[in-house]
């Protein structure tokens, strides 16, 4: 059993969510979670997180049904300069980012082009987390992501929805070996993200953790369980 989930969305992401926080923070404890992590879309997504809604994070309640709550946001990246939907000072508020990409907001390039967007992405010092970039539609080297990666102190996620044998973005199978490949290797962490959009599926990494046991890597690089090292992760800057 895993303790902690940092890639979730609420009503505030759109697409047809209707969960608040407190219906999100409700179903982690039910299913046994001790932090939760909420990450609404950026503003460059339709219908998605304003301003004022990511201003108003900083006084939200930081503990609900006992749950302890981190407010955060998925950025959407918009060009291969990694220039991000959210300004620096919204941001500097917030608990991390995650940095993705979408279709709808970055327009596809070569590896090289979409791993130059992600590395432009990871040097801003709030972006903690690579969000589903083991998206075939958006090719990228992974060898050169995890340099990148240890060098600004950002952490991969294995995404259950990316590997649901039903997700849209198709199979990520190989793209998610690379990644713990490079991940063991450099001997750099993960975490384990349900992307749940409501409370459904929070804390759910039934085909998460099938794939990461399967390949063998190593449970003390998750940081699903090592909370106070996660912690520590996400708020360095």
């Amino acid at each position: 059993m895993y303790l902690s989930d940092i890639h979730t969305h609420s009503i505030a992401s759109g697409h047809g969510t209707s969960c608040t926080i407190s219906d999100m923070a409700k179903a982690a404890s039910k299913k046994g979670l001790k932090l939760l992590g909420i990450t609404d879309h950026g503003p460059g997504t339709l219908a998605a997180g304003t301003s004022s809604y990511f201003r108003s994070l900083t006084y939200a309640p930081k503990k609900r049904f006992g749950i302890e709550l981190l407010f955060g946001a998925e950025l959407n990246i918009l060009d291969t300069e990694g220039h991000l939907d959210l300004n620096d000072e919204l941001l500097s508020e917030l608990d991390y980012a995650i940095a993705s990409m979408h279709a709808q907001n970055y327009k596809n390039g070569t590896a090289e082009e979409n791993t130059s967007a992600y590395l432009n992405a990871m040097r801003h010092p709030c972006v903690k987390v690579l969000g589903h970039c083991d998206n075939p539609a958006f090719p990228v080297d992974y060898e050169t992501l995890a340099f990148g990666a240890k060098e600004y102190g950002v952490i991969f996620e294995i995404n259950e929805a990316s590997l649901m044998p039903d997700g849209y973005r198709g199979d990520t199978r190989a793209n998610n070996k690379e990644i713990l490949r490079c991940c063991k290797k450099l001997e750099l962490p993960i975490v384990l993200s349900s992307d749940s959009h409501g409370a459904e599926h929070v804390g759910d990494f039934t085909y998460g953790a099938e794939f990461v046991h399967e390949m063998m890597f190593p449970e003390r690089l998750i940081l699903n369980n090592d909370i106070p090292r996660l912690k520590m992760i996400l708020s360095e800057r």
